[in-house]
């Protein structure tokens, strides 16, 4: 299984260790949402498990363990998320990241790229709030004390612990401080500041950079460009022509939207918004457009200027934060174009 995108050197920091026998028990590797991180746990939790390792030390994809590993099915390979109760789980002493092992395989497989709202909304608790239960820890101790299956390491990979609460942390201190011989951690975290420190001094962090823009779209193809720019366009036509009325309409039909498509297309605006600016410069080989985009951005980019270009990105990103909080759609879509009269007047 080999979904990496970018993160070359990252790659091969984690190779060296692993030639150079320096893979910590404990590993976190950090850095902000749609880095590729979870993409490189999986990826080197193969390569742990390979039996016929290559040359540079990367998985051979072709030995038993690394076709099983491939699936995310290897006997040897855990996985454990923050997760909700909801109707699935009644009690919570059953409340374990097994109970939606099967839609977490089906995420990672479909792309590995993905974020904490995606998977709320995949167990289908967009508005709860996602945890590590007690019994998690419980459940994970049990799976590590046991022989590996295949005679190798065993690896866990952890996603997102800064989800998971005091309580759960302090019954995993001793396992994540002296594990059994031969089990590494792998933890994926996007606010590491937020992960309890007595976890934090037990691991390894290594920071992920973010993607560069062309990478990012690779790793997260836009859905739904043209009715995104089309609303695009729309928004920005009617800041410029004042039409309060019209917003409203246009905030209706966002707000209609689901809010992942929501959180799309405030992000499509913003790379609109950073597009529009770079075409100032007229150096064709610094834009990543459409032939559309690009039609619209010839009288529109002027519109976007070293004075607005920090304050409408900030506006489109604090109204994704809010989509993703549950704010009210309708309240949020239509502030964002009443504030859009007053930013692309600035010159």
């Amino acid at each position: 299984m080999n979904m990496l995108i970018g993160q070359t050197a990252t790659w091969n920091r984690l190779l060296a260790d692993l030639s150079a026998d320096r893979v910590p028990h404990a590993l976190m590797l950090c850095g902000p949402a749609g880095s590729g991180k979870l993409a490189l746990a999986v990826a080197f939790a193969q390569t742990l498990l390979c039996q016929h390792p290559r040359e540079d030390g990367s998985a051979c994809d072709e030995c038993t363990s690394c076709r099983m590993a491939a699936k995310l099915e290897h006997p040897d390979l855990h996985f454990t998320f923050p997760i909700v109760r909801g109707t699935r789980i009644k009690d919570a002493k059953d409340a374990l990241s097994d109970y939606y092992i099967k839609e977490w395989r089906a995420r990672v497989l479909e792309s590995p790229y993905f974020d904490l709202n995606d998977w709320l909304e995949d167990m289908g608790a967009a508005n709860q709030q996602a945890t590590y239960y007690v019994a998690e820890a419980d459940n994970i101790q049990r799976k590590l004390a046991l022989k590996s299956n295949q005679g190798g390491r065993k690896v866990m990979v952890v996603w997102l612990p800064e989800k998971m609460n005091q309580e759960t942390a302090n019954k995993l201190l001793k396992l994540f401080e002296e594990p059994p011989v031969g089990t590494h951690f792998l933890m994926v975290s996007e606010e590491p500041d937020l992960v309890l420190g007595t976890i934090l001094s037990r691991t390894q962090r290594i920071l992920v950079p973010p993607l560069s823009p062309e990478e990012y779209r690779q790793a997260h193809p836009p859905r739904n460009e043209r009715q995104f720019l089309d609303l695009f366009i729309m928004l920005m036509r009617l800041a410029y022509q004042r039409k309060v009325k019209d917003m409203r309409e246009w905030a209706d039909q966002l707000a209609a939207m689901g809010r992942e498509p929501q959180k799309h297309f405030l992000q499509f605006c913003q790379r609109q918004v950073r597009e529009n600016f770079v075409y100032n410069f007229r150096l064709a080989e610094l834009n990543q457009q459409s032939e559309d985009e690009a039609a619209f951005s010839r009288n529109f980019a002027r519109f976007i200027n070293e004075r607005n270009v920090i304050p409408i990105t900030e506006e489109l990103a604090t109204a994704e934060r809010d989509i993703a909080q549950n704010v009210n759609a309708r309240m949020v879509f239509f502030d964002l174009a009443l504030k859009m009269i007053v930013l692309i007047m600035q010159k």
